[in-house]
C-alpha cells in the first residue's frame, strides 16, 4: 500500500515540469535598495521643508514692526519720486540701444495701509499679533515699475531697448536693479590699441554675454507654456513671420536691437540667473559709491558671466 502511494506521488511529480527560479543579480538588488533608501530620505526632507516653511512664515511679531515697515515703504516712495525728478540730459543717453537689467533687491510682501491700521488698533487688545515674518521696504508703486520691466523675482534679468521711458524707470527703481550703460559723455581712458576693435567691443552687454545668456538660460513662452530653446521648430512657428527661424537669428536680433526686438523679447521669458558668490554685497548704494545697484558700465559683462 505504501509502495503504491509513493509511486503515485513520483508519477505526479514527474508529470509537472520543474520551473527554474527567476535570477536577479546582486547589483540590481543593491540598486533597488539604494533607490528605496534615497526615496525615503527625499520624502523626509520634503516633509521637514514643508514644516519649516509653515513654521517660518507665521511667527509672532509686534505691531511696531509692521508700523516700521510701513514707514520704510513711505520713505521708499518719497525717494523714488525724488529720483524721478532728476532731469535726463542728452549726454546721458547710452551709446548702445541694448540694455540688460538684473533685479538684485526687493523681497515682496503685501501689506497695505488697511492692514497697518488694523494692527495699530490690535495694540489696544494685545501686545503681539500673528502674521507673516517676511520683511520688505518696497512700496507698491516701485513693485509696479519692476513688474512693468518683467522683473518679478530676484536675480532675474531682461533685455530692454534704451529710450527715455526706460531710463526714467531705471532711475526710479535704481536701488533694486543693476545694469550696464555706456553714456555718450562717459570719458574713455584706454591706451592706443594695436588691433582694431570689434563692433561689439564697446557695447554693454557685449555679443558674448548675449550669446551665452540665450544659449544657457533661454526659455520661450508659447501659448502660456514654457519651452527650452532646444528646437528651432518652436522658434520658426512663433517668429517665422518676422524672418526669425533659429537661435542665431534671435541672438542677432537682440544684439543689434533690430526692428522686431520687442517681439523677440516677448517671446523669451525673463532669464533666471544664479546667485553670484561674493559678487553682490546686498547694499542699495550705487555701484560707483561701493554698492551694488545702478549703472556698472562694462562691468555688467563680468556680473553676467558669474550669474549665468
Amino acid at each position: 500500500m505504501d509502495s503504491l502511494g509513493s509511486f503515485d506521488i513520483e508519477a505526479s511529480m514527474g508529470d509537472e515540469e520543474v520551473k527554474p527560479l527567476n535570477y536577479v543579480s546582486e547589483i540590481v538588488l543593491k540598486k533597488r535598495k539604494s533607490n528605496e533608501d534615497w526615496a525615503n530620505r527625499r520624502k523626509e526632507q520634503l516633509e521637514q521643508r514643508v514644516k519649516k516653511s509653515k513654521r517660518d512664515n507665521f511667527v509672532i511679531k509686534k505691531p511696531e514692526q509692521f508700523i516700521r515697515e510701513y514707514r520704510d515703504k513711505e520713505s521708499d516712495l518719497i525717494k523714488m519720486k525724488h529720483r524721478g525728478k532728476r532731469p535726463i540730459k542728452a549726454s546721458m543717453f547710452p551709446q548702445s540701444k541694448l540694455l540688460f537689467v538684473i533685479r538684485i533687491q526687493g523681497f515682496v510682501t503685501n501689506y497695505d495701509i488697511c492692514e497697518i491700521v488694523v494692527l495699530v488698533f490690535s495694540l489696544l487688545l494685545t501686545s503681539r499679533v500673528l502674521f507673516s515674518s517676511s520683511k520688505s521696504d518696497m512700496h507698491p508703486q516701485t513693485r509696479k515699475l519692476l513688474y512693468s520691466l518683467r522683473l518679478r523675482r530676484m536675480f532675474s534679468g531682461v533685455f530692454v531697448k534704451a529710450n527715455e521711458r526706460i531710463l526714467e524707470i531705471l532711475q526710479k527703481v535704481e536701488p533694486y536693479v543693476t545694469y550696464g550703460v555706456g553714456f555718450k559723455g562717459t570719458p574713455k581712458k584706454r591706451k592706443t590699441e594695436e588691433h582694431p576693435r570689434s563692433p561689439s567691443a564697446g557695447l554693454y552687454p557685449n555679443l558674448k554675454s548675449v550669446n551665452e545668456l540665450i544659449y544657457k538660460k533661454g526659455l520661450a513662452k508659447v501659448n502660456k507654456q514654457i519651452f527650452p530653446l532646444t528646437d528651432n521648430n518652436i522658434i520658426e512657428q512663433a517668429l517665422s513671420e518676422h524672418g526669425i527661424i533659429c537661435i542665431e537669428d534671435i541672438v542677432k536680433e537682440i544684439a543689434n536691437v533690430g526692428p522686431h526686438f520687442k517681439d523677440v523679447c516677448n517671446f523669451l521669458c525673463p532669464f533666471s540667473l544664479n546667485k553670484p558668490e561674493k559678487a553682490l554685497q546686498g547694499k542699495k548704494r550705487p555701484f560707483r559709491d561701493g554698492g551694488d545697484s545702478g549703472n556698472r558700465d562694462d562691468q555688467i559683462n563680468e556680473l553676467i558671466a558669474k550669474m549665468n
